[in-house]
């Protein structure tokens, strides 16, 4: 009775007394989990350019028969970049729609399904690569978010086929995705879903793979070239 506690315990009472207050700041600024969408617009910082272009090609492929879409993040974005070439060879006159985003991870595409005017296409195929930048999620929680993508193209474009591809090796969490890999193949029924693993071709060399650039993570265009050889011959059973 009668006892004082010394300046420091006080601090410490006061500071649990409002842990929600704490933890609601922490929660806000925080990246959302895998299969959430943002509700910010995602359109500041480095994101406004490349969601900018991305509505560009939306637009531009506005009245126009659109029987492929490619969806994912700067690697997807890549095949009218880094790939452009591949790209004009491959798939330019099929009437393909590149819906890339450079940074997007799972919940920033969920985001793109409902900003972005697309829901008017009715493509035959998806061809779907997205996950790796989800790098601070756990792999269950990454192919929670590959599906929750893949079952919103497929609510988006009804009757579409779906190519899920495999992630991609990179230098930044790779044995991570590649647990990721073991589970969304599962996903594939191969009547709407069907799986192609890239990355099994892409084999080590050096401290890279084959088919990626210095950064050990985006193609480069025989990385691109890749890509096409291995989907070119699904794409001519489904189109």
């Amino acid at each position: 009775d009668g006892m004082k506690l010394p300046r420091v315990s006080l601090f410490l009472l006061v500071l649990c007394a409002v842990p929600p207050l704490f933890a609601a700041d922490v929660v806000g600024s925080a990246t959302p989990p895998a299969t959430t969408i943002p509700s910010d617009s995602n359109y500041t910082g480095r994101h406004a350019a490349d969601n900018h272009a991305c509505e560009a090609l939306v637009a531009a492929m506005k009245g126009q028969p659109c029987d492929i879409i490619f969806i994912g993040d700067s690697i997807t974005q890549g095949w009218v970049q880094r790939g452009k070439e591949v790209w004009e060879k491959h798939y330019a006159s099929r009437h393909a729609l590149d819906f890339g985003v450079g940074a997007d991870a799972t919940q920033h595409t969920l985001w793109r399904f409902d900003h972005m005017d697309v829901a008017s296409f009715r493509p035959k195929v998806a061809v779907l690569l997205i996950g790796t930048n989800n790098t601070r999620d756990t792999p269950e929680d990454i192919a929670a978010g590959v599906k929750a993508v893949l079952a919103k193209t497929q609510q988006t474009f009804p009757g579409v086929k779906t190519i899920l591809m495999s992630i991609l090796p990179s230098a930044r969490a790779n044995q991570k995705m590649a647990a990721v890999n073991a589970i969304t193949r599962t996903f594939a029924d191969n009547r709407t879903v069907y799986y192609l693993d890239l990355a099994a071709k892409m084999t080590p060399e050096g401290d890279s793979w084959k088919g990626l650039g210095p950064d050990k993570l985006h193609l480069t265009a025989e990385g691109y070239e890749m890509w096409a050889a291995e989907l070119d011959p699904l794409l001519a059973k489904l189109l």
